[in-house]
């Protein structure tokens, strides 16, 4: 029993030193599920017009929406309801209705039968959907086909109330959604079964980032399958043994772990300050001085009065004024040698005492002056 529990923990001790002997760089890398798509698995965007009814006097003003009007008299007319005069005119006027403009996204994949989560948002001039009921709104495809139909009480819409010396606004009052609000009607066919190739698509093309890829799928496959067309597409060939499998082999492409490249980039917000910069950022060797001459001037008033007992003077106030100087004399002259990298770059400027405002121009006269081996991009 004793020999047993030290082999356990000779077993556990062994684990543990692997798990420590490990490179760096896996535990970096990103799966392929994570950087790249698969061509044919994507979404498709619906759109669709209907009418929200139940508002209480927020919906539409007829006679600043005629498409409004017009869509609410067909859909009457459709319902075998006659709403017109003898000459043919109209003279509704209902403030619990609104024109919408219904959106949704078509999971790939998705079966006939299948909800879908839809948005609702005013086109008119309606201050709000809150209460509304989305009447039966087809949904079509960029093809003009119909693929889903969209019904339900509209939820998730913010609120105003106005008083007479405040109004409290939470959210948007013209907009709101429908969970599994809409019925797919229509599948979109691919099949992936008899597939004789499979393009991988990078979210982010590079040429390094494709090829090692291709690499990782090669080694995976065990074959020359996998090859980059371009910076962001890698073609797979179906090998012999996932013929019937598709589906399987995509799986264990996309758990394969890669480490993707980067581009030398620093992206500047100037509103906010806010400076990112990339892991292969090099600087050369350059010279960097910040200081800031800083005139104080602070105005005091001090009260003079004469002595006890005096029979002279009066009391009085006596301006004080102190002036100082600040040439920024505490702030050095910093040398970067070639080839810093982004934490020396960051630490030496912090040691000058440089906030990430003061950061922004210092960058821009680097990159300038040519030391800066990165794209610098300003938002």
């Amino acid at each position: 029993m004793i020999r047993s529990y030290r082999l356990v923990r000779f077993i556990a001790s062994a684990f543990v030193a692997a798990g420590l002997i490990l490179p760096q760089a896996a535990f970096g890398a990103s799966r392929i599920k994570d950087i790249a798509d698969f061509e044919g698995v994507r979404d498709n965007m619906l759109v669709g017009y209907g009418l929200v009814v139940g508002l209480k006097n927020t919906g539409d003003k007829l006679q600043n929406a005629p498409f409004t009007q017009e869509s609410l008299v067909g859909m009457l007319e459709r319902l075998g309801v006659n709403i017109r005069d003898k000459t043919g005119a109209v003279t509704l006027d209902p403030k619990n209705i609104a024109a919408v403009m219904v959106t949704a996204v078509l999971p790939p994949f998705s079966h006939q039968g299948g909800r879908i989560d839809v948005s609702v948002s005013a086109l008119g001039d309606s201050t709000s959907l809150m209460g509304g009921q989305l009447l039966v709104t087809p949904l079509v495809g960029a093809d003009g086909e119909i693929y889903a139909v969209a019904q339900g009480a509209v939820a998730g819409v913010g609120l105003t109330v106005t008083g007479n010396a405040a109004t409290l606004t939470k959210g948007v009052s013209t907009g709101g959604k429908i969970a599994n609000g809409a019925i797919v009607e229509r599948e979109i066919p691919f099949e992936m079964t008899h597939l004789e190739s499979v393009k991988v698509s990078l979210r982010n093309p590079d040429f390094t980032t494709a090829r090692r890829v291709a690499e990782a799928v090669n080694a995976l496959l065990g074959s020359d399958a996998a090859r980059p067309t371009d910076p962001a597409t890698i073609l797979v060939t179906v090998p012999g043994n996932y013929k019937t499998d598709v589906v399987g082999m995509i799986t264990d492409i996309e758990q394969l772990r890669v480490e993707p490249d980067h581009v030398a980039k620093v992206v500047i917000d100037e509103a906010t300050g806010t400076i990112v910069m990339g892991e292969n950022v090099r600087i050369s060797t350059v010279a960097i001085a910040q200081g800031q001459l800083t005139i104080r001037v602070t105005e005091t008033q001090q009260v003079s009065q004469p002595s006890p007992f005096s029979t002279t003077g009066t009391t009085q106030t006596v301006d004080r004024t102190d002036i100082q100087v600040d040439e920024g004399q505490q702030n050095k002259l910093a040398v970067m040698q070639h080839g810093v990298t982004l934490q020396e770059l960051v630490a030496s400027l912090n040691a000058l005492g440089i906030g990430p405002r003061d950061m922004i121009p210092i960058l821009q006269a680097i990159k300038a002056a040519g030391a800066l081996q990165a794209d610098i991009e300003v938002m």
